[in-house]
């Protein structure tokens, strides 16, 4: 409870000075603090392995302020409180000064990785529940500490961006970490938009993760393409990668993924296909197949998913989210398919 107090009281003393650039959520007004955050909890029926448990927890509380300081400056910090995912901590914080804005603004600071459409969605947007598992594995540690150049412009006297880039130079340690070595990870990502509900987007990251910053390579590299017309909205994304020295595992929101040195490369891929429709009555259905392979050269390892689930939007700040599961896992023979139902609040 004490450590939970003093990020509280730590996010509101630091308001005046920390910045906005690729945060989830906008100033509510281009004067003084806007307290802004969402609760998410969530009730999950899992059968994996065969093994059935039921509980209701928090997959994510988070509060934080933004806002604008005259006359090229904002900022932006944001505490995760759930204890689900390690809370509390310092998630979000960075400012940020946009006077060359749209074409190029300049964020410093704790921030999450311009890499990839899901990972790029902020966390109250999602259309499923939760992310894709190539996106958990491939696109961690979602946050990390350094400095962000992004920008936009609308070509073409068009009245949205045409183009949009992002470009990241980071420890690569994660978040609330100081680097462990020498060199810097590079993260980019573009997106063209030929019509204002086509985006297309490329990502690359590049960098290292052990101690000696020498004998080790991370790469990743995605592909991913938006399409909204008429209610529906297809979304798909391939990430592919390679750990050279090293395997890392796991990862994803709030979690720091396992590094263990080895020996030679071990390359891993995978991707998601998803379309949703809004009806007339706040209702969207959502069907996401995905999968994802943790090492090419090994036989029967591919992950398989299906996530059939409905979205209903009580207001625009309320929403609730109901999601069952098909996991198709190689080599397991036993059930591994999980329900879970959550009800979203923003404020």
């Amino acid at each position: 409870m004490k450590k939970l107090f003093i990020v509280l009281i730590g996010l509101l003393l630091i308001a005046p000075a920390i910045t906005k650039a690729q945060g989830c959520m906008e100033p509510k007004s281009d004067e003084g603090i806007s307290v802004i955050g969402y609760l998410q909890p969530q009730w999950k029926f899992d059968e994996a392995d065969g093994k059935y448990t039921n509980s209701f927890y928090f997959q994510r509380a988070r509060l934080g302020v933004t806002g604008t300081i005259p006359y090229d400056f904002t900022y932006y910090a944001v505490a995760e409180f759930s204890p689900y995912i390690g809370g509390p901590y310092l998630l979000d914080a960075f400012i940020t000064w946009k006077r060359l804005g749209p074409w190029a603004n300049v964020s410093v600071g704790q921030f999450k990785m311009p890499f990839g459409l899901e990972l790029s969605t902020p966390c109250q947007s999602l259309h499923t529940i939760d992310r894709s598992l190539v996106v958990n594995e491939l696109a961690s540690p979602f946050r990390d500490l350094g400095v962000l150049v992004y920008g936009g412009t609308p070509l073409f006297q068009k009245e949205y961006n045409v183009l949009e880039w992002k470009l990241a130079f980071t420890n690569g340690t994660g978040m609330n970490k100081t680097d462990n070595n020498r060199r810097k990870d590079i993260t980019a990502r573009v997106i063209i938009s030929p019509w204002d509900f086509v985006h297309i987007g490329g990502s690359y990251k590049y960098g290292s993760v052990l101690a000696d910053g020498n004998s080790d390579k991370l790469t990743r590299f995605g592909a991913d393409l938006s399409v909204e017309k008429y209610n529906f909205l297809f979304q798909a994304e391939y990430i592919g990668g390679v750990d050279d020295g090293f395997k890392l595992e796991g990862g994803g929101c709030g979690q720091d993924p396992t590094i263990t040195p080895a020996t030679g490369e071990f390359k891993k891929n995978g991707y998601f296909a998803m379309l949703l429709y809004k009806t007339p009555w706040n209702i969207q259905p959502v069907v996401k197949y995905e999968s994802f392979e943790p090492d090419v050269d090994v036989e029967n390892n591919i992950k398989n998913s299906t996530t059939v689930g409905l979205n209903y939007f009580f207001n625009e700040w309320t929403r609730l989210q109901l999601n069952y599961v098909i996991n198709d896992f190689a080599g397991s023979t036993k059930p591994n398919n999980k329900f879970m139902a959550q009800l979203q609040v923003v404020f």
